[in-house]
């Protein structure tokens, strides 16, 4: 026999029968568009053309901080800095 599953809250709070059912009469209650949920995209945004590729590279500690610092400045992110890099030394958009 398989144990039941415990549903929980984003938060971690496992939901009690109580929860479920609270939330079964609000679905029922409110005009759910349920294809619109079902079309909802998760995870990350397209970044270009296609699916986006993890490339490892190393780098020394000084470049490294170097990036770092150039994130902060410009309030992104490490990676963001240095897909710009990339882009501009290969002249891609």
């Amino acid at each position: 026999m398989t144990e039941p599953t415990t549903r929980r809250t984003p938060s971690g709070r496992p939901l009690t029968d109580e929860d479920l059912d609270r939330i079964a009469t609000e679905v029922e209650e409110k005009d759910y568009d349920v294809e619109a949920l079902k079309s909802r995209r998760r995870g990350r945004p397209p970044m270009g053309s296609g699916p986006a590729d993890v490339v490892p590279v190393r780098i020394d500690p000084e470049l490294r901080a170097a990036i770092e610092a150039r994130a902060v400045a410009n309030h992104t992110t490490t990676s963001e800095i240095i897909r710009e890099a990339l882009r501009r030394f290969l002249d891609v958009a």
